[in-house]
């Protein structure tokens, strides 16, 4: 098992900035592959960055979604066991609950499906 703890939401107004925290515990992180999702209301969870590496996250092991592409870092620490997210110039359309995931697949999966870890979220509420 793998158990992981999303921190740092909140509520900021467009062109601000936060940094998500996901802390996990359990079995070695950095054998897993990490994600992060967001589901804003009405909508699917997204896949919106992802980073597979057991050192650090790089043009060659991360992905990141059209949407945040240049505004969001995703960054892991794996002898902190955490994985961070910088969102800059943040949008009203980034308001959405954030969750980080944790998979096993040696790449890093679009699917919701395929990540057999989860946080239980933080929310992240971006005013015009």
């Amino acid at each position: 098992q793998v158990q992981l703890v999303e921190s740092g939401g909140g509520l900021v107004q467009a062109g601000d900035s936060l940094r998500l925290s996901c802390a996990a515990s359990g079995r070695t992180f950095s054998n897993y592959g990490v994600g992060w999702f967001r589901q804003a209301p009405g909508k699917e969870r997204e896949l919106i960055a992802g980073c597979w590496s057991a050192f650090d996250c790089t043009f060659l092991n991360t992905y990141y979604s059209d949407s945040v592409k240049g505004r969001f870092t995703i960054t892991r620490d794996n002898a902190k066991n955490s994985v961070n997210l910088q969102m800059n110039n943040l949008r009203p359309e980034d308001t959405a609950v954030y969750y980080c995931a944790a998979t096993a697949a040696g790449n890093i999966p679009r699917r919701v499906i395929e990540y057999e870890f989860w946080g239980q979220g933080t929310p992240v509420t971006v005013s015009s």
